[in-house]
């Protein structure tokens, strides 16, 4: 083999070492956060490292220190995130050891992963896939990047990695899956843990093409890399490597080998170190050479070591950085009802507005379940779309919906702009890990190097009979995800004016769609159906809308209420607001999060009285906690406690029409509720 690669590999094995070696001797400092090291795992490691090209996207696993440093990092880079410091250039002390986000144009480029096992699957299958992509449009250069993606055995076994997979060879991608067989779980053997390894598996998916090699054995490693590699710069398609590694170390920091190991022996006798070391002498390097590969290694990682001790904590400010990233739209701009127009419903609004941001740009693709040419939607939310941009841009996905979110991770860090479909909330469950994990925490934790632009529509909410798998609601629940944008409008102007101000804002956002508004079929929702405002209309994210003024006289003499809802709320309040003849005032939301809270508390601080009415069922919801705060915030305003009219505290929603009705919340629900609150 070329002297100067086994020169570097041994210098990357030993500064490897003997940062191991110096966590455990200086444990007590070293495992106040918990970590793991690849000792075992590293010729594998070095030789893929070596052979990524800057323009390359990395996701490695937990395990893989020695992928980074082969990258070019420094031990002084690692061990920053290993003390949580301030200057820790991947999180700014926010994440663990081995969990790096890196976007420098001199190296791989390394998106933000979670922690959990497996989960970097889909979202570094999702990169491949918008790889792929931009070389079908022509928004790629002329190198042929790849993805490559490390796993740990036992977290093959999930089952998210199993669409990544499916994905992978359905659409040929460029990406590299990195298997280390260590054959333990945490302290699972593999024999407790899986029914046959990787290797074996992955032969189910026609079209991946799978090595099982001995990932301590250099020059065996190098080449299958290598050979990957042509493959995947080729487009022939997906490659596994499964690579049968020792594990020379702890699982983590946390959990010790001397609790739970009994192979410790067995595994020594596969040490990579000393197989690496007779390769070299084999190739012509003296001892004296290695040693002092060895003494220069071991003096820059206690160097390294000294010198991120100095380093300062992370001051408490720096907690509430990178949340969300700023966004240029804070202003409604456009005409909303042109006069050139007819009323169109609700659902053709949002079709109008995606096929306009396909038109303009050509980082824009949509995909999902049944959203393709042969049906459009199964709301035909985007029927002709396929047709007019071809099933490239526009098309159907395995019934998958953790993949469908968490691709869009992958998508974004390539520098493409997706917009996904779950087909009805009831379904999002599935996906609620990528949601969270993945895309709501990037930004955050890759310190800002790694925001996801991205828009997910769900539709949503009962519409007639739906039963209880297609009729739920689930703001509750994704309003307490942190660090992802929901929207609920009510109307077509709102649903159109608000994608165009998601498709613009670099975080991601989840579009709530109800159903039973999509064409105004329901009674009393007629006004859904709007003028579709021009193509330049835009509402910015967390503005709410007075969509009925209260009459000053009675807001003057106290004898008022405001209603605040969002969806198909607005028409329930509407309907009870007839009866009461200028006493009623209503705010749609139009955002959950963020919330418009000085239009909120103002409101609430000038009528004294509240109701918010949902079609969440309201014991531990999200309309308890918007109660929550207007009495916090306006307590000394308020004349009576905060109100809620919500549907009715059951698991589910009845498929019966009757049982449905006495569920939902309803004009006469409502009306019963104003009363009381008049009376105050």
């Amino acid at each position: 083999m070329n002297k100067d690669i086994l020169s570097k590999a041994y210098r990357l094995i030993s500064l490897s070492r003997f940062m191991s070696k110096l966590f455990e001797k200086e444990k007590n400092t070293t495992s106040k956060y918990v970590h793991a090291t690849s000792k075992g795992h590293e010729i594998i490691q070095i030789a893929m490292g070596l052979q990524l090209c800057n323009f390359d996207y990395l996701y490695p696993y937990y395990r893989d220190d020695s992928i980074l440093l082969s990258i070019g990092l420094q031990p002084y880079d690692l061990i920053l995130q290993l003390l949580a410091k301030s200057k820790d250039p991947f999180s700014g002390g926010k994440t663990y050891y081995s969990h790096p986000s890196l976007n420098d144009k001199n190296l791989p480029k390394i998106p933000h992963q979670s922690s959990a096992t497996g989960m970097q699957a889909i979202p570094a299958t999702g990169a491949a896939m918008g790889l792929l992509y931009k070389e079908q449009v022509g928004l790629s250069n002329n190198h042929k990047p790849i993805v490559v993606c490390s796993l740990g055995d036992a977290s093959c076994t999930e089952g998210e990695v199993s669409e990544a997979f499916q994905m992978a060879v359905l659409k040929k991608l460029p990406i590299i899956y990195l298997v280390q067989d260590n054959e333990w779980d945490i302290s699972a053997k593999a024999e407790e843990t899986r029914s046959q390894d990787i290797s074996f598996y992955s032969k189910g998916f026609k079209g991946l093409h799978s090595f099982s090699i001995d990932g301590t054995n250099f020059e065996e490693s190098y080449l299958t890399v290598k050979k990957a590699l042509k493959i995947t710069r080729n487009r022939v398609g997906p490659v596994m490597i499964h690579a049968k590694v020792p594990l020379l170390n702890h699982h983590t920091s946390g959990v010790r080998m001397e609790w739970y190991r009994d192979d410790i022996e067995e595994h020594i006798l596969r040490d990579p170190y000393p197989k690496l070391k007779q390769l070299l002498l084999e190739n012509n390097f003296t001892e004296e050479q290695l040693l002092e590969i060895s003494n220069q290694s071991e003096t820059l990682v206690n160097q390294h070591y000294k010198d991120a001790l100095k380093e300062k904590e992370p001051n408490v400010d720096e907690l509430y950085q990178h949340i969300f990233a700023p966004t240029k739209v804070i202003k409604e701009n456009g005409n909303r009802s042109p006069s050139n127009k007819e009323p169109t419903v609700m659902v053709d609004s949002a079709l109008f507005a995606i096929r306009e941001i396909l038109v303009s740009d050509k980082r824009c693709l949509l995909y999902g379940q049944d959203v393709g040419a042969r049906l459009g939607g199964v709301f035909r939310e985007a029927a002709t779309l396929a047709q007019q941009f071809g099933d490239h841009r526009v098309f159907n996905t395995p019934i998958q919906e953790a993949f469908i979110i968490g691709s869009t991770a992958g998508m974004s860090a390539v520098g493409l702009k997706p917009i996904v479909e779950v087909q009805f909330a009831d379904y999002i469950w599935p996906g609620l890990n990528q949601l969270f994990t993945e895309i709501s925490r990037s930004y955050y934790l890759s310190n800002g190097k790694w925001p996801i632009s991205m828009i997910l529509r769900v539709p949503i909410g009962a519409y007639g009979s739906g039963g209880p798998y297609h009729s739920s609601s689930i703001e509750s629940i994704v309003t307490n995800i942190i660090g992802i944008k929901v929207v609920y409008p009510s109307t077509g102007a709102d649903l159109k004016g608000l994608i165009k101000a998601a498709y613009l804002d670099p975080n991601p956002v989840l579009i709530l769609e109800h159903k039973g508004l999509y064409w105004s079929k329901i009674p009393g929702t007629e006004g859904a159906r709007t003028i579709e405002p021009d193509s330049d209309y835009i509402i910015p994210i967390g503005n709410a809308r007075i969509v009925l003024k209260a009459d000053n006289s009675f807001v003057n003499s106290g004898i008022s209420v405001v209603v605040i809802s969002y969806g198909r709320g607005i028409y329930w309040a509407l309907e009870a607001a007839k009866f009461y003849n200028g006493q009623i005032e209503v705010l749609d939301l139009r955002t959950l999060n963020p919330l418009d809270e000085k239009q909120i508390f103002k409101l609430s601080k000038l009528h004294g009285k509240v109701l918010i009415v949902t079609e969440e069922p309201n014991s531990s919801s999200f309309s308890l906690g918007l109660a929550g705060k207007i009495q916090k915030n306006c307590f000394e305003y308020l004349d009576a406690p905060v109100e809620i009219v919500g549907s009715e505290n059951t698991p589910a929603i009845p498929l019966n029409e009757n049982l449905e009705y006495a569920y939902l919340p309803n004009a006469q629900k409502i009306k019963k509720i104003l009363s009381k609150l008049l009376e105050y």
